[in-house]
């Protein structure tokens, strides 16, 4: 297993894959030293996310890797879904999965998302259009949302 550290705009995020695929992707909360070399098996995703915060990319091509439960494999599907620039609620999921009553479930799932922007569990709000729980933080949820948006908020001053 390989790993690396990057620097975004969000802060340092962690890398962690092999041969078989990218595993892991996580914001750290406290600063790192960042990576000065890349292993191979990293390097489209270290290029594939500087493009998406450059505002370059919008969806990821890149093999995968996740471990998780046959549940939480099929809600990351699910959010692969969720198209750049949009948002969708737990709810909502919950019924695209079959079982409105699995709400929970699915926000758990959500919350232990591997794979930080790359499936992305930062587009699933609260129903009523609140930016409920993220394991990033909700500041960077917030960022994330309005990068994504295609209408950019101007500043007045």
């Amino acid at each position: 297993m390989e790993e690396c550290t990057i620097k975004t705009p969000l802060g340092i995020a962690k890398i962690t894959g092999d041969a078989n695929g990218i595993m892991a992707v996580s914001i750290l909360n406290k600063e790192n030293s960042i990576s000065t070399t890349i292993p191979e098996v990293l390097e489209d995703c270290v290029i594939q996310l500087n493009e998406y915060f450059k505002g370059e990319r919008e969806t990821f091509s890149l093999k995968l890797n996740a471990q998780g439960t046959v549940f939480q494999q099929r809600v990351w599907n699910e959010l692969l879904t969720i198209p750049f620039g949009k948002t969708t609620s737990y709810l909502t999921l919950s019924k695209q999965l079959g079982d409105v009553k699995a709400i929970r479930a699915v926000a758990n799932a959500n919350g232990k998302n591997p794979l930080w922007i790359i499936v992305p569990c930062h587009r699933v709000i609260g129903s009523d259009g609140s930016l409920t729980g993220y394991a990033g933080g909700l500041h960077r949820k917030k960022w994330l949302i309005e990068h994504e948006s295609p209408y950019k908020q101007q500043s007045l001053f």
